[in-house]
């Protein structure tokens, strides 16, 4: 699995390095562990694999966002108009528009939380 988280991290172009093996190994066995404790299973379901990737993918994300190491990713305000006389500058903040930094929480968000719903066709009764 490791490998396909990888390559999915290099789709959200975040190039995983050498000292990020441990962490992406800790994380890859905490998401294993909730689907196998979710669904009470001893492995994670095939077809749960693609959303186990995913999921390991937005942990890895929301923890190195939240360390501040994410510096390969660019989260800074983009600009929205430019006037030149008399210079005005709006930034892509409040009226509907998400700045790259919300944009990228929902998509943190989007990949921890979906298929969520999938493990229940998984689900073994526990007695």
């Amino acid at each position: 699995m490791l490998e396909d988280v990888k390559k999915r991290l290099a789709t959200f172009g975040y190039t995983a390095l050498p000292e990020d093996e441990w962490i992406l190994g800790f994380t890859i066995e905490k998401v294993e562990n909730l689907i196998k404790n979710d669904c009470n299973v001893s492995t994670v379901p095939d077809g749960l694999q693609q959303i186990a990737v995913d999921m390991v993918c937005g942990e890895f994300l929301f923890s190195k966002k939240s360390l501040g190491a994410l510096s390969s990713v660019d989260l800074e305000a983009v600009v929205k108009t430019i006037k030149e006389g008399d210079t005005q500058v709006t930034f892509a903040i409040d009226e509907g528009s998400q700045t790259p930094e919300q944009r990228f929480d929902s998509l943190i968000n989007y990949l921890i939380n979906y298929g969520k719903p999938s493990f229940a066709s998984y689900r073994c009764i526990k007695w």
